[in-house]
């Protein structure tokens, strides 16, 4: 099935052809044809079709799509910006993040989401790099904002809004264009500029393969300033969603929450899903009926104790900033292979190329490109990914299947020579952790006088756990190839992570 056909099949599946009254169902497309398929106009056709339902609730607050759309409308009036400024946001997930973001795109800016775990020194950089001529943010960053004259705090919120009279806005003369700061973690972030949906076919794409559903209550665990949580904002905002939010992450606090709220389904990264392992199981577990994880590799055989204990819930989505999505595991390919990235969603294309670029055998390893219609716009910087025949470098190496799944063997620039042998630190990783004792591990390349490069592993234990060096290498020895052996062990209380959970390995002990 292709093209509007899957579009209709798809919107019916997930209840978002159900019949409504016809003049809200009329509104509700007007305004998605005045205002297109960004945050100001999903949430204009959501308030339009349900205005009583309730929108979003994070620890404080709640507000329906009524008070949402008339609260945002009045601070997009009252913020000193106008169509073009990019605008950064710097907050933890709240009411208030997304009141921000759709009154910036409201009106014409570009919101530029900023990583909570930024220095102050990246962030001055940032604010440089990407022109910004206002940062909205937590009070809590405020030290870190320096001297920094464009800054807003989010308490100051309340008081703009209630001083401007609720008003019907029009359509800016400009699309505001999402920027989202690559998560490096040395050097300056860069700005990648995301696209503007074109329709309802990139909503459709992921929801045919994770099945989220129109009313769906939806938590939101993954930072809202992460391709992951802001794509998570999109399809709530398109399904007429409730969004439960938390500004940080803690996995007693969540599970209260998701039982509180009646929350369904889940958007996090994979560290999230670890931390809710580490609970003792529950009798009582909650409602849960899709966990959709993105952002990082699922560790070990995170896939299979997490569907052994919370059922057949978890969909794993594989992408980037850059290239949105590749590909999407469903429950059923993660019990067939735990450590796939599962299969192209429909309009998506994935190939594995060689140097050349040329397509390598079934099985092969080489380096992923992938095609679809969200393809990011480029860098603010104006530097560019690489491209052939229209698919993007995803910067991984990664192989496909017999069955057409994907698999991600490492990054490029991660993969080392030892002795000749080229050695992807991720398997060795997946590999031990699977160890009981093994909390966290990561695993990377050092210098090597006499091999080039070798392995070291750096590993949490978990608590009561003993586990000796010699005991890992062994593991290694008896289930991989002699060069795969790390040299060095080294055990830690934690690993270095950034404030979406990706281990930062270049902080990292040598």
């Amino acid at each position: 099935m292709s093209g509007a056909p899957f579009v209709v099949a798809t919107m019916a599946r997930r209840g978002l052809l159900v019949p409504g009254a016809p003049h809200r169902v009329a509104q509700q497309f007007a305004e998605l044809h005045r205002w297109g398929f960004g945050l100001a106009g999903e949430l204009r056709q959501a308030a339009a079709r349900s205005p009583g339902r309730v929108a979003v609730i994070d620890d404080q607050r709640s507000l329906t799509y009524g008070e949402l759309l008339d609260r945002s409308g009045r601070l997009a009036a009252a913020l000193p910006v106008v169509a073009g400024d990019r605008v950064g946001v710097l907050c933890r997930n709240s009411v208030a993040m997304i009141e921000t973001l759709i009154a910036v795109t409201s009106v014409g800016a570009d919101p530029v989401l900023i990583n909570t775990g930024l220095s102050a020194a990246q962030l001055a950089a940032v604010a440089t790099a990407q022109n910004l001529s206002v940062i909205v943010h937590d009070p809590s960053f405020t030290e870190v904002l320096g001297d920094f004259p464009g800054g807003i705090p989010t308490s100051a919120l309340a008081a703009m809004i209630n001083a401007v009279p609720s008003a019907t806005l029009a359509p800016p003369p400009r699309t505001g264009r999402t920027i989202v700061l690559t998560s490096g973690t040395t050097g300056l972030p860069k700005g990648a500029q995301r696209p503007t949906p074109g329709g309802f076919s990139p909503l459709c794409s992921i929801i045919d393969r994770i099945p989220l559903r129109a009313g769906v209550r939806l938590m939101i665990a993954a930072p809202l300033f992460h391709t992951w949580g802001f794509a998570g904002l999109q399809i709530a905002l398109a399904l007429r969603a409730t969004v439960v939010l938390r500004r940080k992450f803690e996995p007693v606090a969540a599970l209260d929450a998701i039982r509180a709220n009646q929350v369904t389904a889940l958007i996090a990264v994979p560290v999230m899903l670890q931390g809710l392992m580490e609970l003792p199981p529950e009798a009582d577990r909650p409602g849960l009926q899709i966990a959709a994880v993105s952002g990082s590799a699922l560790p070990g055989g995170l896939a299979t104790r997490f569907m052994d204990r919370y059922g057949d819930i978890l969909y794993n989505l594989y992408g980037s900033t850059e290239a949105s999505w590749a590909s999407i595991a469903t429950p059923a390919d993660l019990r067939a292979a735990p450590d796939t990235a599962g299969r192209p969603p429909h309009g998506t294309a994935v190939a594995v190329l060689d140097r050349d670029g040329r397509p390598v055998p079934t099985g092969e390893t080489g380096r992923l490109f992938v095609g679809n219609e969200m393809l990011f716009e480029g860098y603010t910087n104006g530097s560019e990914r690489e491209l052939r025949d229209g698919l993007l470098a995803t910067g991984d190496l990664g192989h496909v299947d017999a069955a057409g799944r994907v698999f991600v063997d490492g990054r490029e620039d991660d993969m080392i020579v030892s002795g000749g042998e080229n050695v992807f630190p991720a398997e060795v990783e997946g590999l031990l952790a699977d160890l009981p004792e093994v909390r966290e591990v990561a695993v990377i390349g050092v210098p090597d006088d006499e091999y080039g490069q070798r392995l070291a592993a750096y590993v949490v234990l978990r608590e009561t756990a003993a586990l000796e060096a010699d005991a890992i290498r062994n593991h290694v020895r008896q289930h991989r190839a002699r060069f795969c052996v790390p040299r060095d062990i080294v055990f830690l209380p934690s690993l270095p992570r950034n404030a979406t959970g990706k281990v930062l390995k270049r902080e990292l002990p040598r």
